[in-house]
């Protein structure tokens, strides 16, 4: 590559060409055109050390002063072409860019040529005055590699910084698109636990009503508390532990006035998790399908046993029911695969992706444990709308 030269010899230093980081900043003007400068000035510091080891008596002054400006120009004009032509550039096939583009690029060179040598008229240092445009056609020959290395440096510069803006403006919609789909699916499968729930809690309290008409007004009353807080929650999708627990309690108190003491049942939390955020109405379909399944089909001497502890940095929440067993209810093949627990699956998998579990097993013949496990997550008390992948 060609340098600028403040003396007339034939004489010249290579330099590394640019490569500039693609970064967004850089297409800020002030950034880009500073960048450009600081460049000529390191251009400028390779010349002035060759200039002074040739013995050369030529102040530092106009050497500086002669490559700041130059790329200080180059620059200014590189960015102004980017502003002005950045759809040109970025969709430019190769004919036109040959057609274009080249004979620009030319123009361009003179162009910078013109303004440079105006700026510079002593520059050769060590050559007799020219006319100007003697000193124009000097300097063009002797930059117009340089310069048209310069120009197309910059113009593939900005057509690969406009394909990564792309890339990056399509990735953000892909990932935008996720989280309305997630957030979606979950809206989706929250509406449909609740006509789940209301059509088995009518159930029971239409059985009811045959036998004790007060257990099930109770329940009428119960079963309206539950849907105050359903509504409450509206679409909120992450809410405190605590408030999870009580919409449970209430639950199991629901259940209390239909079985009538045949169930023992125990809820242990940790303390420290209760204002951990959960999804909302994560555990309900694990009790019920403990009941529907389960309890419900033993005498008296039923046990259901709810904990929630922390593990590490998951919560982990694990039902143990007695009952039949998993493989004792050939009458029952959907066991463990109904909307409830089909629900409760799919839902873990959309808010934390690959970071949760879900397992049904069989402890012995006669009990069944649900577990599952998702990253703790810490609120005060803020709710939360969005899901893992949200934006």
């Amino acid at each position: 590559m060609a340098t600028r030269r403040t003396i007339g010899t034939d004489s010249s230093s290579s330099a590394k060409a640019p490569d500039f980081p693609r970064r967004p900043v850089l297409t800020h003007p002030v950034v880009f055109v500073t960048a450009f400068t600081l460049l000529g000035i390191l251009f400028a510091s390779q010349e002035w050390l060759n200039i002074h080891h040739s013995g050369y008596r030529i102040g530092p002054a106009i050497v500086f002063e002669s490559w700041g400006a130059q790329y200080f120009l180059w620059g200014v004009i590189a960015w102004s072409l980017w502003r002005l032509f950045q759809s040109f550039i970025q969709t430019a096939s190769l004919l036109r860019i040959v057609a274009v583009v080249l004979p620009v690029s030319l123009v361009t060179c003179l162009i910078e040529e013109l303004i440079w040598v105006a700026l510079f008229p002593s520059v050769p240092v060590d050559r007799a005055p020219m006319p100007y445009w003697s000193r124009v056609a000097f300097n063009f020959k002797g930059d117009l590699v340089e310069s048209m290395a310069i120009f197309w440096g910059a113009f593939f510069f900005f057509r690969g910084f406009g394909y990564y803006q792309q890339f990056r403006e399509k990735e953000t919609v892909a990932v935008r698109l996720e989280a309305q789909l997630a957030n979606a699916q979950i809206a989706a499968l929250r509406m449909q636990l609740n006509p789940h729930f209301l059509f088995n809690t009518m159930n029971c309290i239409s059985s009811l009503m045959r036998s004790d008409i007060d257990a099930a007004d109770s329940m009428l009353e119960q079963m309206s508390s539950l849907l105050r807080m359903t509504l409450e929650r509206k679409d909120v999708q992450l809410i405190p532990l605590h408030d999870e627990v009580e919409f449970i309690e209430t639950y199991l108190a629901m259940q209390d006035r239909r079985y009538t003491g045949r169930v023992c049942r125990t809820l242990s939390v940790d303390p420290q998790l209760h204002d951990a955020l959960v999804p909302a109405m994560i555990l309900q379909p694990i009790v019920e399908n403990a009941f529907a399944h389960g309890l419900s089909k033993v005498g008296r001497g039923a046990e259901l046993t709810i904990e929630i502890f922390r593990n590490g940095d998951n919560l982990n929440a694990r039902v143990v029911n007695s009952g039949m067993g998993l493989k004792a209810s050939p009458d029952d093949p959907h066991v463990g695969h109904g909307v409830g627990l089909t629900n409760v699956k799919n839902r873990l998998r959309l808010h934390y992706g690959e970071d949760c579990s879900f397992s049904i097993a069989e402890i012995d013949a006669s009990h069944v444990q649900v577990s599952i496990a998702f990253p703790v997550r810490l609120s005060p008390g803020a709710h939360e709308t969005e899901t893992r992948f949200g934006v």
